[in-house]
């Protein structure tokens, strides 16, 4: 029987299977630019695709989960937690024939028994959506990720999902970054030899955002401007996590000059917010009409500037 919710990742980024990592990754910031809940405010179809768009790149941008997906395909994520529970075995190993299970759960199930007893019905281990039991190796906490999008890190969210029968909600504080790790105490599976429960390791992956990007602990993002505004100076609307603000371009302004947003940047742990760097990109125009282009040739004409004046040349 096979998994109704499979996903096809690669047919979802518009990539081959071959396709190089450079290759994914231009891939999800063309499609992540063209669907993101904020370029497209109350269209649920593009939330859900930005969503889809999300989940395959986080996958396929992993090397170790792209592995697992290339070889299980709609059972990776099974397979994965399988690994975690201490066991990473290949299907061929053991000579199975995997058609013949209804369910990643039944062939986990039947090759543990081989692995325990030498046969095809020996002893069992239970399955969870966050991996194995592995009360009878000792070992109860339980580790797994959860995915929450750029503005829930920022703003901070709860999240529920279940582990074995027990609905377990998370509060996640505003301000994390991928990669953070949080401990849920007593929150794991249970073990029956000691009687206890361990615990649960979370670690938080955010998405991408197409806008911002993070320099070590620096929020940033990129300001293109006009060549008269840095040469005139102008007011630009420049987007923050939490809204658009105008920010005073002075006259004179190099490409890659740093402009500092204070006070609008990434939460910290004091609960305030640090800075947003805007670096400015000045961005000649592509085409010009033909009345630019008689005033730009007008400009050239009149300028008395030289930045290459202090070259010996």
């Amino acid at each position: 029987m096979a998994r109704t919710d499979f996903k096809d990742y690669y047919q979802i980024l518009g990539v081959s299977k071959n396709a190089t990592d450079a290759e994914i990754r231009q891939a999800f910031r063309r499609l992540a630019r063209k669907y993101h809940p904020d370029l497209n405010p109350g269209d649920k179809e593009a939330e859900a695709r930005f969503k889809e768009i999300n989940e395959a790149h986080e996958v396929l941008s992993d090397p170790e989960k792209r592995r697992k997906y290339d070889q299980f395909g709609q059972y990776w994520q099974q397979a994965s937690a399988a690994g975690a529970g201490g066991f990473n075995v290949n299907v061929g190993d053991f000579g199975a024939d995997f058609s013949q299970f209804a369910n990643f759960e039944d062939f986990i199930n039947e090759l543990l028994g081989r692995f325990a007893t030498g046969t095809t019905t020996g002893r069992t281990r239970s399955w969870s959506s966050v991996g194995f039991d592995t009360a009878g190796f000792g070992a109860t906490d339980v580790e797994t990720e959860v995915q929450i999008s750029f503005q829930e890190a920022f703003q901070g969210c709860q999240k529920s999902f279940a582990i074995g029968n027990e609905q377990v909600t998370v509060r996640i504080p505003a301000g994390v970054r991928s990669g953070t790790k949080l401990r849920l105490r007593g929150k794991g599976q249970y073990n029956p030899y000691t009687q206890q429960r361990g615990d649960l390791y979370l670690t938080v992956q955010v998405a991408p955002h197409p806008l911002f990007r993070f320099e070590e602990d620096q929020l940033v993002i990129d300001l293109p401007i006009t060549p008269d505004e840095a040469a005139l100076g102008a007011q630009v609307t420049v987007p923050t996590p939490s809204g658009n603000v105008v920010v005073n371009v002075p006259a004179g302004t190099r490409s890659g000059q740093s402009l500092r947003l204070r006070g609008k940047g990434w939460p910290n742990r004091l609960g305030s917010r640090g800075d947003l760097l805007a670096k400015v990109q000045i961005v000649p125009p592509k085409s010009l009409s033909a009345q630019e282009k008689e005033l730009y040739a007008k400009l050239r004409s009149l300028r008395t500037f030289n930045p290459r004046s202090h070259w010996p040349v």
